[in-house]
């Protein structure tokens, strides 16, 4: 198996031009990675995004709905990456193992191209067990998972995330390497818009991201283990997002094993991006031993990165409880997807994230 991590979306490229390396030219000026809180300095990066008000309209005016609709899948990115930072270091080229039994290192992110042979139908309920399915059952979790868009050295992205029950009532969890491209730089107009409808409808607004969090081990070398960001939001009209959409609960240390549910906006075909795509079933260990995540049996695609797993979910409410997120794939495994364990360094981020 060979590790295919970050399942993000990118904009398209200019007309003629492959355009600049993502992480290989010249990067944009960046706030330098500092301790976000001293009791955990060795652990939490904090990086500051649209600190004024004025920032923060500007990340909001930047999405337009043609922004946001000409999103693609980053499997492009493979075009354009020559050599700094995650985004091209999973190629191979930075010595991480590979799957055992198999050649080479990590391909890059969004090199997948799932084409199953059908289309996923609409279910009529929701199912426990599914692979990729259209939620149209609506509840909590139609409103409090949502996309997310943000540029990355002039490249624009679309992942997945969730709003959690927290202090501030502005937190939101998604994977790291929709914050922070590993070693590599912080993305920038982020933005949340939570219950995203087809055409870039946003029914509960858009909230730009003030403080972005990820672990030291994720900022430091990229490690799969720790593939979780905590964003902690501006508010909108006055208002906090939890106010607006309700949050979702979140627990660490859980059991492993049990059933889950996983949530995201998958863009790559045969999905759109348009729509709340969800997967349900039994999770697993990592049986390659690459990582202490856990994996969910789901062909989400190219987008869904960051979107919520919960345990103990009711369909009927659309209310459950975060455990993990959609962060990578195996190449040769698309059936497949793995998220990080929340432990103690994950709690640790939160308790960081909602105090912000």
């Amino acid at each position: 198996m060979t590790l295919s991590t970050p399942l993000l979306a990118a904009a398209p490229l200019l007309a003629g031009l492959i355009g600049p390396a993502l992480l290989g030219g010249a990067p944009a000026r960046q706030q330098a990675d500092q301790p976000a809180h001293r009791a955990v300095r060795t652990e939490i990066v904090e990086h500051v995004a649209a600190r004024t008000a004025a920032d923060q309209r500007r990340v909001l005016d930047y999405w337009t709905p043609e922004r946001m609709a000409k999103a693609l899948p980053i499997r492009l990115l493979d075009l354009v990456t020559d050599g700094a930072g995650l985004l091209s270091g999973v190629t191979g080229r930075t010595g991480v193992r590979a799957a055992p039994d198999v050649s080479g290192g990590r391909v890059s992110p969004g090199t997948l191209n799932l084409t199953p042979s059908r289309r996923h139908q609409t279910a009529g309920r929701p199912q426990t067990n599914t692979v990729g399915s259209r939620w149209i059952t609506g509840g909590a979790v139609a409103r409090t998972t949502g996309r997310v868009f943000m540029t990355v050295a002039g490249t624009d992205f679309v992942c997945s995330a969730s709003t959690v029950r927290s202090a501030n009532r502005d937190v939101v969890v998604t994977a790291g390497h929709c914050v922070k491209d590993g070693t590599g730089e912080w993305a920038a107009n982020w933005t949340f818009v939570p219950g995203y409808e087809t055409a870039g409808l946003q029914p509960y607004g858009q909230y730009a991201a003030r403080r972005m969090f990820v672990a030291g081990p994720w900022s430091r070398s990229g490690d799969d283990n720790y593939d979780v960001g905590m964003v902690a939001l501006a508010a909108s009209g006055g208002r906090h997002v939890a106010d607006v959409v309700g949050a979702q609960e979140i627990a660490f240390n859980t059991p492993r094993g049990g059933q889950a549910f996983g949530f995201g906006y998958p863009a790559d075909p045969p999905y759109d991006g348009d729509h709340l795509v969800y997967c349900a079933g039994r999770l697993k260990d990592d049986p390659y031993g690459q990582s202490r995540d856990q994996g969910l049996a789901c062909d989400m695609t190219a987008g869904s990165s960051g979107g919520p797993w919960m345990t103990a979910f009711d369909p009927g409410s659309g209310k459950g409880t975060i455990t993990s997120l959609s962060s990578f794939k195996y190449s040769d495994d698309h059936r497949t997807m793995y998220g990080p364990y929340f432990g103690d360094t994950v709690k640790a981020l939160f308790n960081t994230t909602e105090h912000a």
